[in-house]
């Protein structure tokens, strides 16, 4: 047992010292991209960072990793498009080209972001997450509101009640109900004249024709002034 350690332990210590011989020793990615002064490195850095991501989509779009591990590779996603504009921008610095404006964005576009939270995104079976769900369940919109044309197209003079009596229903409920005010009115008149009389009180007819010392002296003045202005 201890052999085969031994062993094993020789065999690692060679492959170390085989890569160290060819330079072939992996270089750490910076952590911070104004580091990097090369726009070589810069490049790479950036194929590096998008290798990363695309491994990630494609591993969270197994709804079966669970839960917390969904949670984790979305937020591990999110940070890697976070890093991968600052290298895009320190690439623009150091004057190779604008991969924000010209670059792909398939890896960004796969991603959906929650209204009202600029930035963040869930991929693949991030955005079928408990109370993630609800954030993308859209509101109905409301129906689109009708132009004045078309509110003044159904404007007729049946609009305006106009042709009510034409429907040979309103008319005959008119009459019934006029019918039973007039019989109320007259009943209580009737009944107010009797109790006058009961108390023994002179009833005096009003004339209806008779005309006002007033309003004889008003009408007087009236034509005497339409005489004098003639």
């Amino acid at each position: 047992m201890a052999r085969n350690v031994e062993k094993a332990m020789t065999a690692l210590a060679r492959f170390r010292q085989a890569q160290l011989e060819e330079g072939k020793v992996k270089e750490r990615r910076p952590f911070l991209a104004s580091e990097c002064d090369e726009l070589p490195k810069a490049e790479k850095w950036r194929r590096q960072i998008i290798g990363e991501i695309s491994k990630k989509v494609a591993q969270i779009q197994n709804a079966g990793l669970g839960e917390f591990r969904i949670r984790d590779l979305n937020d591990d996603i999110n940070k890697l498009l976070r890093e991968k504009g600052h290298w895009e921008y320190r690439i623009k610095e150091l004057g190779g080209p604008d991969y924000a404006g010209i670059g792909l964005k398939m890896l960004d576009h796969e991603g959906k972001e929650v209204p009202g939270n600029r930035g963040y995104k869930y991929f693949g079976a991030a955005k079928d997450l408990p109370g993630v769900r609800e954030l993308f369940e859209k509101e109905p919109l409301p129906p689109p509101r009708k132009t004045r044309a078309e509110l003044m197209k159904d404007i007729d003079a049946e609009y305006y009640g106009y042709r009510d009596e034409d429907d040979g229903i309103l008319e005959p409920l008119e009459q019934e109900h006029e019918k039973k005010v007039i019989a109320e009115a007259v009943e209580k008149w009737k009944m107010g004249r009797e109790a006058r009389l009961a108390r023994g009180e002179e009833e005096e007819e009003e004339n209806i024709y008779a005309v006002h010392e007033e309003e004889s002296d008003e009408e007087g003045g009236k034509e005497r002034e339409g005489e004098d202005g003639q």
